[in-house]
């Protein structure tokens, strides 16, 4: 659509549908974790059931490998839960007026912390097995492994639930990260108890525990910088603002193309804000362009400025 504004001046906003995202029963666009939303409940609740048997048998046990494991997993459950909470807290519709972005944002600070649990984790494990060292403990190597494969399964499971949706949404990425890291956990508890019974050194338990640790945190950071890219309002991923000015500027009357914004509201919803010159003022230069970063660019909201080549200045924001 197009406003008419003093001096040929013109504005004009586009929604893109399909990929980006649909429409809730209210109205307010799903984001992408939404459309995945069942899979993070069944996931969290498959989660919250293993955790409790997985802490008990590594006191049981003795296991630093399987207590590590199970922080990992009470991590998984908080992440999981945040994850859904966000999701509902994406759609729902702003009664106050004054949320002009929606609630959107809220899986991005479900992601975040994510990050922060996932970096406690380690930490906490770290500290652990520092603090074993010169005492190591003889865990119980027969309950290590049939804890370590029974959670094997329950995270193999939660993978397989969460691999559609972490392709789309940061949130899910996150989730689908923990449980990941998780997945990883579980097959250190199984080989930690595999060599100790093999080598009879207790050593093992500690070593692989720190291994998870350190896997853990890395995975926390490389979600972490994400997660920092989309708060800092960086150009989405896969997407070159060099790219996209030029695509305008070929738009049938275009002449020119500045103050280019495009930033990402959460996973699966683009945004960019652009002025377009034109010579001959609003045209159809305004519904091309809008067209050509919903379809080449998978932007879903666009509002574009469309001024007239003499204009003396930019009627703008001057930044």
């Amino acid at each position: 659509m197009s406003h008419g504004h003093s001096r040929g001046l013109g504005a004009g906003h586009a929604h893109g549908g399909g990929a980006a995202y649909g429409k809730t029963d209210e109205g307010t666009p799903t984001t992408a974790a939404g459309r995945h939303r069942w899979r993070l409940a069944v996931a969290f609740g498959l989660v919250a059931a293993f955790f409790g048997v997985e802490l008990a048998a590594g006191l049981m046990a003795s296991s630093l490998a399987l207590i590590s494991d199970a922080g990992h997993m009470a991590a998984d459950v908080v992440t999981l839960g945040a994850a859904l909470v966000a999701t509902r807290i994406a759609t729902r519709p702003d009664r106050t007026g004054r949320r002009t972005f929606g609630s959107y944002r809220a899986e991005v600070f479900a992601s975040g912390l994510a990050v922060l649990i996932m970096l406690g984790v380690s930490v906490f494990i770290a500290v652990e097995a520092i603090a074993r060292i010169g005492r190591p403990a003889e865990p119980g190597v027969g309950v290590m492994l049939a804890v370590g494969a029974l959670g094997l399964v329950v995270n193999l499971v939660c993978l397989a639930l969460l691999r559609s949706g972490a392709g789309e949404s940061l949130n899910v990425k996150g989730a689908y990260l923990e449980v990941l890291a998780d997945t990883v956990g579980s097959v250190g508890v199984i080989a930690a108890a595999l060599l100790i019974r093999a080598t009879g050194s207790p050593w093992w338990d500690t070593g692989i525990a720190l291994g998870i640790a350190v896997f853990v945190a890395v995975r926390a950071i490389a979600l972490g910088r994400e997660v920092v890219a989309v708060l800092g309002q960086h150009a989405p991923a896969g997407i070159d603002p060099g790219a996209v000015q030029a695509a305008l500027e070929g738009v049938p009357g275009v002449v020119e193309v500045h103050d280019l914004h495009l930033w990402q509201l959460t996973s699966g919803m683009n945004v960019a804000t652009a002025h377009l010159v034109t010579a001959d003022g609003p045209s159809d230069a305004l519904s091309d362009a809008t067209s050509l970063l919903r379809d080449g660019f998978g932007i879903a909201h666009a509002t574009l400025q469309v001024e007239t080549t003499p204009s003396a200045r930019c009627e703008g924001a001057d930044w």
